[in-house]
């Protein structure tokens, strides 16, 4: 077995490995139980699970959920089970994030090892790795591995890739689920969760695909190698999206727990003043640039500050753009992106965003504040999934970061600011392909291309 890297980068080596082969070479045989390269494991024994849960791994997809309770349910439920499923989420619909294409472009194996060491470890018989349905590069890419792997048999099932149409809430867990179960791809009502009741009706493990890339490296190196970087509290390492105001965009990997001067001191530092920093993505939240200096980036630090990691997102927002027309476009993109099945949905996302979209562009009128802090009281936990409660997140986040801004529009009309291009890569609303377009824009120039 080689050597683990001692230090970061552990999912993205800078030395990209260059087919089954070199993965190998660079990693190691994937671990699975009893085959010639693992020992196969007593009847009702769970050391992989049992790894990850001494790992201390989250989620890495946005819910920052403990995996190893995720796939414990999973496993449990197939006690009262013919079968149970892994579909790993490679979707991404968060126009700012890339973090998540990096990874399945630099290391497709790492991805797979960690999808076929997870349906191992909870029964399952089959594994769904879903992407971006108008990202036909990425898809041949994983393809090729995935046929490399069947050619050289390293994996007990069959992986097999589901292409998931643009919109912010397709990539939703329920929204995959019912989509491979032939529905469109739009959220489901829960209870029943999908560890219950799943795809063709079976417990299912949903997880983010640098979820699995993380558990592929632990069931090779233990849990102690991967608690060696990070917190306490947030142990390991992530992929983060840094873009904005900066020299250097790109993705990074960080242990969890680093200060934010440092990270974007690694992307080339600021290229205007900044105002702002939205941590998190769309579900996330807007946090002043004077808090910058003392911010740690995990999960547990982020939501202290009144933000969060979410889908691996920071972006730099500099003092010339107008942070409440920022988030006006937002609010009208997530507005247009609900799958319409609730109220909250359906009527509230549209009134936040006219109030919204009324504060920034014409203002002047105090009552506005008034109206949209009743709407946002209104949504927030009542839909059939998390998409209001996400959205209604961000724009409080707002109204507190931009109290300035927001003092101003509302009494003396809109700031010279509005009329500058957006910062935020906020996609057109309803239009066909506008998500899939703005995130392959996002990643081109967070790449420098």
């Amino acid at each position: 077995m080689p050597l683990p890297p001692q230090q970061l980068p552990r999912l993205l080596p800078a030395e990209t490995p260059r087919g089954l082969a070199a993965h190998v070479a660079r990693y190691g045989p994937v671990p699975l139980r009893g085959d010639r390269h693992g020992s196969r494991a007593r009847k009702g024994e769970t050391p992989l699970i049992d790894s990850v849960e001494r790992a201390g791994l989250t989620g890495r997809g946005g819910a920052d959920f403990p995996a190893a309770r995720k796939m414990r349910a999973v496993r449990n439920g197939a006690r009262r089970a013919v079968g149970t499923v892994v579909v790993a989420n490679g979707v991404e619909s968060e126009p700012i994030s890339m973090k998540d294409h990096a990874l399945l472009t630099a290391a497709p194996h790492l991805v797979l090892d960690g999808i076929s060491l997870a349906a191992q470890s909870v029964g399952a018989s089959e594994a769904f790795l879903c992407l971006d349905g108008g990202d036909d590069m990425l898809r041949q890419h994983v393809g090729d591995a995935i046929k490399e792997r069947e050619r050289a048999g390293t994996d007990p099932i069959p992986i097999r890739i589901t292409a998931v149409p643009a919109g912010y809430v397709s990539s939703e867990e329920s929204a995959l689920i019912h989509l491979i179960n032939g529905g469109p791809a739009l959220p489901t009502y829960a209870p029943p969760r999908p560890f219950q009741k799943g795809v063709l009706g079976r417990p299912t493990l949903v997880n983010n695909v640098e979820t699995l890339a993380h558990i592929a490296l632990i069931a090779r190196y233990g849990s102690a190698w991967f608690r060696a970087v990070g917190t306490q509290a947030a142990p390991g390492s992530a992929l983060i999206a840094v873009t904005g105001a900066l020299h250097r965009p790109g993705v990074q990997e960080i242990a969890l727990g680093t200060g934010l001067p440092e990270v974007l001191a690694a992307a080339g530092g600021q290229t205007e003043p900044p105002q702002a920093i939205l941590a998190g993505g769309f579900f996330g939240g807007w946090l002043p640039a004077s808090a910058a200096p003392h911010l740690r980036l995990s999960g547990p630090d982020l939501r202290a500050a009144g933000a969060s990691l979410g889908a691996g997102v920071l972006l730099l927002l500099p003092q010339s753009a107008c942070g409440i027309a920022e988030t006006a476009r937002i609010a009208r993109y997530l507005a247009g992106q609900s799958a319409g099945q609730c109220g909250p949905c359906a009527n509230g996302l549209p009134a936040i965003a006219d109030a919204l979209e009324h504060i920034a562009w014409r203002g002047g009128d105090a009552r506005v504040q008034g109206w949209l802090a009743q709407l946002l009281r209104l949504v927030e936990g009542r839909g059939a999934c998390h998409f209001p409660d996400g959205a209604a997140t961000l724009v409080a986040s707002a109204l507190r970061a931009f109290a300035a801004d927001l003092h101003q529009h509302l009494r003396r009309g809109p700031c010279d600011r509005v009329t500058r291009p957006g910062v935020v890569p906020v996609p057109i609303a309803g239009q066909r392909g506008a998500r899939r377009d703005a995130s392959r824009a996002g990643r081109r120039a967070a790449a420098g291309m």
